[in-house]
């Protein structure tokens, strides 16, 4: 199960750093490089979801350009927006509202 687990995150790893557009090897690749050890099967499995998706889809989500309409990655985007220095899509939305 250790080893699944293993290859599983050097799979994202490697789909998170060879994307198809050098901003998003940055965007998702250094996020992939300092927190997949630390992910539990189940944020794995949200993380590589979303490695799946295409860059156009996820660019619009990072930059909030876009809403995305699947609510599982909703607090990924935030932790990618916050590792990046960004801050969470959740208090630029209540920023938005106030």
């Amino acid at each position: 199960m250790t080893d699944d687990i293993e290859l599983r995150r050097r799979r994202v790893a490697y789909r998170a750093t060879h994307r198809g557009t050098k901003e998003m090897d940055l965007i998702l690749g250094r996020f992939a490089q300092a927190r997949l050890s630390g992910m539990s099967e189940s944020e794995l499995a949200v993380f590589e979801r979303f490695a799946a998706l295409p860059d156009p889809m996820l660019a619009g989500w990072f930059s909030q350009a876009e809403t995305p309409k699947e609510s599982e990655f909703v607090a990924l985007i935030g932790a990618l927006r916050e590792f990046h220095g960004l801050g969470s899509s959740n208090e630029s939305a209540s920023e938005k509202t106030e």
